[in-house]
């Protein structure tokens, strides 16, 4: 069994996570902070970033894995990843200690719930046959 589809996602967010570590390993550096924030708002907002990503996306990966694996449609599969790494782009520029609110953190968060919702739809038809 193949998951091209979920692969295909998979691949621009290694990029991402790879990027959202790298500025937290460089601010743990120039903090000299091994665990923790040391009290650097700056290192704390980057974890939180970096977090943020990995609360999220092993969750949809996952079930886009379950969809893929048990055939769900092409077009499902693409919507929930589309929506996944268009929210997983503009998340951490959103992320604002001082702006809760942001619009992009918004778009970020809505984007992961509708990838979420994309693909509980695409499973519930697939396990239910409708």
């Amino acid at each position: 069994m193949t998951l091209t589809i979920t692969t295909t996602y998979a691949l621009p967010l290694i990029i991402i996570w790879f990027a959202l570590w790298m500025g937290v390993a460089s601010a743990r550096a120039g903090a000299k902070t091994s665990i923790g924030d040391g009290g650097s708002k700056d290192l704390l907002l980057k974890i939180r970033r970096h977090g943020n990503f990995i609360e999220w996306v092993p969750f949809v990966l996952i079930l886009m894995v379950l969809a893929e694996a048990q055939g769900a449609g092409a077009w499902w599969l693409h919507g929930a990843g589309a929506l996944l790494l268009i929210g997983r782009m503009v998340h951490p520029f959103g992320l604002k200690a001082d702006n809760g609110e942001h619009p992009l953190r918004m778009i970020g968060n809505s984007a992961n719930l509708l990838a979420v919702l994309v693909l509980a739809i695409a499973l519930i038809r697939i396990v239910t046959g409708f």
